[in-house]
């Protein structure tokens, strides 16, 4: 799974993206991508399951750029534990992606391959997307 090597601090604060993105809104490196319309959180099992659904459906063929990163880490108390005792464990690590940000991106294969496999992604996703095209 996708995780960040080392980090300064473990835990960090509970922070949304509140806002549109500025950065990560263009096609950089594929033809086709997978562009977020709403802000949320990715977790690494999501941003997993999204390319493998990709990768399965275009017979691993083509190049795939995942542009986002789960860094941010999301922690959780055990079941059955008392309020209060300090702040849980480290469950998994999450990407937080605002409005406009681009999530996937292919090239080297055709637009109607592109869009049935982001379609696919898109379903293993927990925010609303859309296929988005270089032209």
């Amino acid at each position: 799974m996708l995780q960040p090597k080392k980090q300064k601090y473990r835990k960090q604060f509970r922070s949304g993206a509140k806002s549109i993105a500025s950065r990560g809104t263009a096609l950089n490196f594929g033809d086709y991508g997978l562009k977020s319309l709403q802000n949320g959180r990715l977790s690494e099992k999501q941003i997993e399951a999204a390319r493998r659904a990709v990768t399965h459906f275009t017979k691993r063929g083509g190049k795939l750029w995942i542009r986002v990163f789960p860094d941010k880490p999301v922690t959780q108390k055990p079941a059955g534990s008392r309020m209060g005792a300090g702040k849980g464990d480290v469950k998994g690590y999450v990407a937080l992606v605002t409005a406009g940000r681009i999530i996937f991106e292919i090239a080297g294969v055709s637009e109607k391959v592109a869009e049935e496999a982001f379609l696919r992604a898109a379903h293993k996703l927990p925010i609303r997307t859309r296929f988005v095209s270089k032209e």
